[in-house]
């Protein structure tokens, strides 16, 4: 866990003009100060009233990347039932080591090696191009929308057992578009909200979780933890349920531009919230197998509640059930937050039009954020099981890239400064890299057929879609920059003309 902790690196001035990613505000900060004052804080430039923006700190920041991931233990449970109790003890102890931990590793290196708002679409512009680079913002746009697409119909399943008429029919409907509305409005807000939003639901939804532990110990027996049946696996929902609820460890990169010291912040953050996360897996997963009888079927969506009746009595049982509803929220917010602004950042880097880097008077992207909305209703009437393998399925896509990204640009871009490095030279990082894509590997081969056909169209949808967007560029829609993007100078004190207009055009159209 220490690998996580930033390294020491002073950037210089100089250093910091060398950084040649396409787009990059960094770079224009540094090099443009006594010409173009206007970039020194791009978080105040707003459409219509200029507004001050507070940057996340510390510890929204670990919350935020909390609900990215996880959100707490609410859809563990499957993984019992797919795979008993041992198998899923096991998982959510071993799969945060070849999976979560390195996908953290990296998004700490690459985070704090390109800080702006766009993440691992910079990454892998850099490494392998901008189709390339537009097709992950793709793929993880999409994944992300509909990962969204399933949190407002959680909250009204939780919901129903109090108010029923959300069950079904046009009630469910208006319920879903009013969840979706209002939780649009608080992303509009602002990041600063969202971010204390996600502390203050982590809080009310992890306690109750504690004092189900607390209760849990008189009556642990550790036997039940060592139960297991390898003829009665279901190793698709296995896989696809830890895989669910262990990723997107890289989503907080695509709003690295509004991260208080983010070379400092980044690594702690993720440090921090990967221990948040594995231990609100373990802690209630082991007192719910070791305090009650085992009854695979009983583990699913829900259960722990049932646990926390059992032992605590209804008032407890209760406060879980509002835990569940609300912990969805904070999902919701967290990952519109992280796909909106990659549409900015996108914007931002030319790949799509200048209209989605516009911001609000609260500092968040209006257009994007609209898009993002739309998609999550487009997407909502999908069931949670194909949610998580179509999410899953797209996101194995974009994590290979990611992978191939981080290593070719340890190979071939040493040059570029990383205030955080990975203390692995490139065998290390390889081999580092190997389990994860082995894990991705075996989710895209144990996907269904329907899944694996949905998620191929929707990446030849994004093939085709990229020179769409290039002809727009060049007939009737402004985007940011040129055509095609454009390359800082090679020397590392000068910067491109064409870049810097280009970005600064883009900011005083929207100030």
């Amino acid at each position: 866990m220490d690998l996580l902790l930033p390294s020491s690196v002073h950037i210089t001035d100089q250093q910091s003009q060398s950084f040649r990613w396409r787009g990059a505000l960094s770079s224009l900060k540094t090099g443009m100060r006594e010409t173009a004052p206007i970039l020194e804080k791009p978080d105040e430039v707003m459409s219509g009233t200029r507004k001050t923006v507070p940057k996340l700190s510390l510890f929204p920041l670990v919350f935020l990347i909390f609900y990215e991931v996880s959100g707490g233990p609410f859809g563990i449970e499957d993984s019992v039932k797919a795979g008993g109790p041992l198998l899923a003890i096991l998982g959510f102890l071993v799969f945060p080591l070849i999976w979560s931990i390195p996908e953290a590793l990296i998004t700490a290196e690459l985070g704090t090696m390109f800080p702006e708002n766009g993440g691992y679409v910079i990454w892998i512009t850099e490494a392998f191009g901008p189709f390339w680079g537009f097709q992950q913002g793709w793929w993880k746009w999409l994944s992300g929308v509909i990962d969204n697409g399933l949190y407002p119909v959680l909250f009204l399943d939780y919901l129903k057992a109090v108010v029923p008429a959300v069950a079904e029919g046009p009630v469910r409907v208006v319920s879903i578009l009013a969840i979706t509305a209002a939780l649009t409005y608080l992303n509009y807000r602002g990041l600063s909200i969202v971010g204390w939003l996600a502390v203050a639901v982590g809080v009310f939804s992890l306690l109750p979780f504690g004092v189900m532990a607390i209760l849990a110990v008189p009556r642990l027996d550790f036997a039940r933890w060592l139960v297991i049946d390898l003829e009665k696996v279901d190793w698709t929902t296995y896989l696809n349920t830890l895989f669910w609820n262990l990723n997107y460890w890289d989503s907080v990169s695509t709003l690295a531009g509004e991260v208080q010291s983010p070379h400092i912040s980044l690594p702690k953050a993720l440090l921090y919230a990967v221990l948040l996360v594995i231990c609100s897996y373990l802690v209630p997963l082991l007192a719910g197998l070791g305090a009650t009888e085992l009854v695979r079927d009983d583990w699913s969506d829900g259960h722990f509640a049932n646990i926390a009746v059992a032992l605590g009595g209804a008032w407890l049982g209760w406060w879980m059930e509002a835990s569940a509803a609300v912990s969805n929220m904070g999902m919701f917010v967290a990952e519109m937050s992280s796909d909106s602004f990659q549409l900015l950042g996108m914007a931002e880097q030319g790949m799509l039009p200048r209209f989605f880097a516009r911001r609000s008077v609260h500092g968040t992207p209006t257009l994007a954020i609209f898009a993002s909305a739309t998609g999550v209703l487009l997407l909502s009437s999908l069931t949670f099981k194909e949610i998580i393998a179509a999410e899953n399925y797209l996101y194995c896509f974009g994590m290979i890239a990611e992978f191939a990204a981080f290593l070719w640009l340890r190979l071939r871009r040493g040059d570029i400064p990383r205030p955080y490095k990975l203390p692995l030279g490139l065998i290390g990082s390889t081999i580092m890299c190997i389990p994860p894509t082995i894990l991705i590997v075996s989710v895209m081969v144990l996907a269904t057929f329907k899944v694996a056909i949905l998620s191929c169209i929707a990446v030849l949808f994004g093939f085709g879609l990229y020179p769409c967007l290039g002809l727009m560029k060049k007939n009737f829609v402004s985007f940011a920059v040129d055509a095609e993007f454009v390359k800082a100078k090679d020397n590392k004190t000068g910067i491109s003309k064409d870049l810097v207009d280009s970005q600064v055009s883009l900011l005083r159209e929207t100030a």
